[in-house]
């Protein structure tokens, strides 16, 4: 239900920085590919970024607003890229942009067929510069930190340089 290219020495790649066949590399992405009944564009934005050269910026036309693998977006549960450590609590940090669209993004611990994602926004606020967004997530023992970030209504959308620390 998703595309993801790998690049192991690219680790967490939260800015998006490295790519292959114009994805960025070891994040699972809901792509024009795999959403149905979707019309959309997600693409690596050379001219409107927060740090290093490029973002990556979702165009999104039409789209479902249920979430998940079935609008645009992506996830990862970090574990690949070397940022989750075990239990405890992480902060989780990225900067934001909005031209109209509706976006959600949830975080949490999760295991195989389980998990406590929690919704840590949604809206459909337009923000015209970078917002910074940074949240806490505590997970538990013998589960993985996830994040997801889904478009739920068409517009624009970017987000860069997303961070993991355990604290």
């Amino acid at each position: 239900m998703s595309e993801k290219e790998t690049d192991k020495s690219a680790g967490l790649n939260g800015g998006f920085e490295i790519s292959k066949n114009d994805l960025p590399v070891n994040w699972l992405i809901y792509s024009p590919n795999t959403v149905p009944n979707a019309d959309f564009k997600i693409g690596l934005d050379k001219t409107i970024f927060k740090e290093g050269k490029q973002s990556l910026r979702f165009d999104v036309i039409n789209c479902s607003s249920t979430g998940g693998w079935q609008s645009p977006g992506f996830t990862n549960e970090f574990s690949d890229s070397g940022k989750f450590e075990g239990e405890g609590t992480y902060k989780l940090s990225f900067w934001i942009r909005n031209d109209r669209s509706k976006y959600r993004i949830n975080a949490g611990g999760v295991a195989p067929m389980e998990g406590d994602m929690k919704n840590l926004i949604e809206s459909d606020q337009q923000i015209e510069d970078w917002k910074y967004q940074e949240y806490e997530i505590s997970v538990p023992k013998d589960q993985h930190l996830r994040m997801e970030l889904n478009i739920l209504q068409p517009g624009t959308f970017w987000i860069d340089d997303i961070k993991i620390v355990k604290i």
